[in-house]
């Protein structure tokens, strides 16, 4: 009689897009789109409401997740900083206790000497942002190019790698979507969805950015203004007013996002049947998370990098049924920061001692530790940077506040500008004020929360080691 060996140690199956926002996803109560694979996730798992990225922008928020560090620790504040992949991370760590490793899609961490992917035992990856059709894609070092849409080849070689895994390990697998990162080209089976419906616009499309900051203000990502022919594939109409012209470019961009979405959905689909077909459902933890979130006009503006709302919460759902509960949600703190820490501890496994992180694995399990983080911090580097014009800021935000701080330098970081601008505070009352439409930093009434605040900004600040 041959007898089976229960593998102890969890298949870590990480699914990840590119900007794509939390309320673009119907288990997070989008008004735009239905996303019923990603959903089942939810469904057969955990929601986190209160997940976020410490530094919204592509390279430093994936560095962050790789390496459990913050962007000044592990040296990516910026797209214009590699990651030197000699450092540890969580998939070097996974590889050496006996995890199969393998990274799929899109990198966007440099290429080259000291930037390729470590710790994996395959790897193919696009180059930069990689092209939506016919992409060129690295195969450990090696350039080929592959027919077809994207979103499906990733796909195509993540269950490919599955396929030829070794049964008797467990095994990590980063799937990394590009999209819906912009241009958002979607796929030919998508082109017309959405064709005969208008995209209900938010809530806040026409803001005035008044009683904010100048950095709102003068940030270069409006709808209406900012988005170019290579984003609505074709030219504006000639006789529209100017708010007719602002819904127009608003419809044109939303539904070649949530195209681009509609794709994704159907491949987490296809690799969740391929864990059913496999008989691994219950020993597989399966996430889904994007890289940071996204301005879906909300602000009328689409893009990232601010600390608001918007582009600041992560969507990030998780399913283990073997420990977590199915259809349960929390509203505790979550960070990209967390994520490292969590896969080592489910997989028994001492974390390096510089992640900064904390494992989320009491959370998943339902419990509430008195001692779990109320607040965060955020930084972001790229002062008044091209295309977008953002100005650098950091700032924490509670369950009810968020302080932020536009310190109005570059500091010489690479991919800033030497711009100076006046330094400038925003607060904001996220109970009474969750849309971040009144900044009530100077009113008389907030100054004992401003002080206090403060204090917690920079207490977070020297936690985390960030000491410029």
């Amino acid at each position: 009689m041959i007898l089976l060996i229960e593998q102890k140690q969890p298949n870590i199956l990480f699914i990840m897009s590119d900007d794509h926002a939390a309320h673009a996803i119907s288990a997070y109560g989008s008004r735009i789109n239905e996303t019923p694979y990603i959903d089942r996730i939810a469904k057969e798992g955990i929601r986190f409401d209160n997940c976020f990225c410490t530094n919204s922008i592509c390279a430093p928020s994936r560095a962050s997740i790789l390496t459990g560090k913050y962007n000044h620790e592990n040296g990516v504040r910026t797209l214009w900083e590699p990651m030197d992949t000699r450092q540890q991370h969580v998939a070097k760590v996974l590889q050496g206790n006996g995890y199969q490793t393998a990274m799929i899609g899109k990198w966007h961490l440099g290429h080259g000497k000291n930037s390729d992917p470590t710790g994996f035992d395959y790897w193919n990856i696009l180059p930069d942002q990689g092209d939506y059709n016919n992409p060129d894609m690295i195969e450990m070092g090696e350039t080929k190019s592959y027919p077809g849409y994207v979103t499906d080849i990733i796909t195509d070689l993540s269950l490919d790698w599955m396929n030829k895994r070794d049964n008797n390990k467990p095994f990590f697998l980063m799937c990394h979507h590009k999209a819906p990162h912009r241009p958002w080209k979607p796929d030919e089976k998508y082109k017309n969805l959405y064709e005969d419906i208008d995209i209900q616009e938010p809530e806040t499309f026409h803001d005035d950015y008044q009683n904010r900051s100048l950095a709102a203000f003068e940030a270069v990502m409006r709808v209406d203004r900012d988005l170019q022919k290579r984003d609505v594939k074709m030219d504006p109409p000639n006789d529209l007013s100017p708010e007719a012209l602002k819904s127009w470019y608003y419809q044109r961009y939303i539904k070649d996002y949530l195209r681009c979405v509609a794709s994704i959905d159907d491949n987490v689909g296809r690799m969740l049947d391929y864990l059913d077909t496999e008989g691994i459902t219950d020993n597989t933890i399966v996430i889904y998370t994007s890289d940071q979130g996204f301005f879906l006009g909300d602000h009328g503006w689409y893009d990232k990098r601010f600390m608001y709302e918007e582009s600041l919460r992560m969507p990030f759902l998780v399913r283990y049924p073997k420990m977590v509960k199915a259809n349960s949600s929390t509203s505790s703190f979550a960070l990209n920061v967390d994520f490292a820490q969590t896969f080592l501890d489910y997989a028994e496994v001492e974390a390096p001692t510089d992640m900064q992180g904390t494992s989320l694995r009491p959370i998943l399990e339902g419990k509430n530790p008195a001692d779990w983080q109320q607040s965060m911090y955020y930084r972001y580097w790229e002062h008044m940077s091209d295309p977008h014009k953002v100005g650098a800021h950091f700032g924490v935000r509670t369950h009810t506040h968020k302080l932020i701080y536009y310190y109005g330098k570059s500091l010489n970081v690479p991919g800033s500008y030497d711009d100076p601008k006046e330094p400038e505070w925003e607060l904001f009352d996220l109970e009474k004020d969750p849309s971040e439409l009144n900044n009530v930093y100077h009113h008389p009434q907030y100054q004992e929360t401003v002080k206090e605040l403060k204090k917690e900004l920079f207490l977070l600040k020297k936690k985390v080691c960030d000491f410029d």
